[in-house]
């Protein structure tokens, strides 16, 4: 008797069914999906956002980038060589080079495995084990390389607790330099052992002196750089730093650091542009995300950000310097008891401009300042002298900002008298105080000052 086989549309119909499950069950496993999925309330409609210049490719612009990333994840699951197909990645186990994970330094075995990693001229994989802690000495990762590069974390980067080792260089502790097609993922974990450095800050010991504390990881003069599905914790100082860097996605990750620890930027972007930030949870003791001179077509989107100082531009223009800044579009974020919402600040006595900024859709749940510019800021114990040069301010949009206010002021534009703020735009903002739900209050001067939709509080004047 010949067997009986089912329709082949139906065939077709199981394995689309169950590719279907299986992409739906690898979304909720996610945790960042789940902790960034509640509702906003947000402006449902795409809106279009004209500053921004960066190609929206729809998720898939890793795939030009990276050519061989399907199948160096394939490769780096295995382990193996003999399993690997002809053209496949080389995969670089940093076990192979001598790390052992066993509370000992293994900054050594790093350096060796990224040396020949960058030297392969095939597309290459470096591998950090899971379930493994490694501590490390100060490194810096240098290229150019002779192909794309992945750097896979699945287990634990640790910093070294000794601060004399860090005695050649206090500002950085993990260096990845002139990178192009670079890769960060793995879902592991960056930890910058920063509690050694905090006791030791000014701003938590008065009697200590000021002095430099690392950055946990920073990128310099990388291009088509990709950082995803990684936790940052407990940095020195700032967690992550953009430098001089050119396309840049960095999505899906967790920075976190107690709310009270000095200096802990989530992330900072310095000269770089075109940099989107994307679907990100960033609890630190400072701003969650500070953008400042040279950027430009920067975007940051359903971000989470709290406890932390918010969402800075800034600061521009200390020492009298010039600053320039455009081009920056934060859309869809949530700000939880943070020390400041969306914010400019600049100092008295700089140069340049801050220009084409727009912050749209977000929540603020208890926030001290929710909207703030500053042209007057002075992060001194002494007051600052009074001077006419400012950085410029203009074309700035606020729109559908809602929430609660910690402090009286809900928003404030302290504008230079010399170059006041130009074309500030409001539109369908409602900030009420946390307190007792009343009605917040503003306090504007030297503002150019547009609005749209319903506006509370509103400007007396400006």
């Amino acid at each position: 008797m010949n067997p009986t086989y089912p329709p082949s549309h139906l065939v077709s119909f199981f394995l689309v069914l169950t590719s279907f499950i299986s992409c739906f069950g690898a979304y909720h496993q996610n945790p960042n999906a789940q902790m960034l999925n509640h509702d906003h309330g947000y402006i449902s409609q795409a809106v279009h956002h004209p500053f921004v210049t960066t190609n929206h490719r729809k998720g898939n612009d890793h795939k030009q980038w990276f050519p061989s990333l399907l199948t160096a994840k394939v490769v780096a699951r295995r382990g193996t060589k003999a399993n690997a197909p002809v053209n496949s990645p080389k995969v670089v186990n940093v076990d192979d080079f001598g790390a052992k994970a066993n509370g000992k330094d293994d900054s050594e075995a790093f350096k060796k495995a990224w040396s020949e990693a960058c030297s392969s001229k095939r597309s290459a994989v470096i591998v950090v084990p899971k379930n493994k802690s490694y501590r490390l000495k100060p490194i810096t990762f240098s290229g150019p390389c002779k192909s794309d590069l992945q750097f896979l974390i699945y287990g634990t980067i640790k910093a070294s607790p000794r601060i004399s080792d860090y005695e050649n260089d206090r500002r950085h502790w993990l260096v990845f330099e002139n990178v192009q097609k670079l890769r960060v993922r793995g879902g592991g974990t960056i930890d910058g052992n920063g509690k050694i450095w905090w006791v030791k800050s000014c701003k938590v010991n008065k009697s200590m002196p000021c002095k430099h504390a690392p950055t946990a990881v920073t990128f310099v003069d990388c291009m088509n750089l990709i950082v995803a599905n990684v936790r940052f914790v407990n940095a020195q100082q700032m967690h992550l730093t953009f430098q001089q860097c050119r396309n840049v996605r960095a999505l899906n990750l967790v920075v976190l650091a107690p709310g009270n620890s000095p200096n802990t930027d989530g992330i900072h972007v310095t000269g770089t542009q075109n940099i989107r930030i994307s679907k990100s949870v960033i609890k630190t003791g400072d701003d969650c995300i500070s953008i400042v001179s040279g950027s430009k077509n920067v975007q940051a989107t359903d971000i989470v950000c709290g406890p932390g100082h918010g969402i800075s531009i800034g600061s521009l223009g200390a020492g009298n310097s010039e600053a320039t800044v455009s081009d920056v579009f934060v859309n869809r974020a949530t700000l939880t008891g943070t020390t400041n919402g969306v914010r400019i600040k600049t100092w008295q006595g700089g140069s340049g401009y801050a220009k084409n900024i727009m912050f749209q859709n977000v929540v603020m749940r208890n926030v001290s300042n929710p909207i703030i510019i500053d042209q007057n800021y002075c992060d001194r114990d002494s007051s600052c002298p009074e001077q006419a040069s400012a950085v410029k301010i203009s074309n700035v949009t606020y729109r559908n900002i809602r929430g609660t206010s910690e402090s009286e002021v809900a928003l404030k534009f302290d504008c230079s008298k010399s170059i006041p703020c130009q074309a500030i735009s409001l539109q369908d903002v409602s900030l009420t105080r946390e307190e007792d739900g009343e009605r917040a209050k503003a306090a504007c001067a030297n503002v150019k000052l547009a609005k749209r939709g319903k506006v509370s509080p509103q400007c007396s004047r400006g």
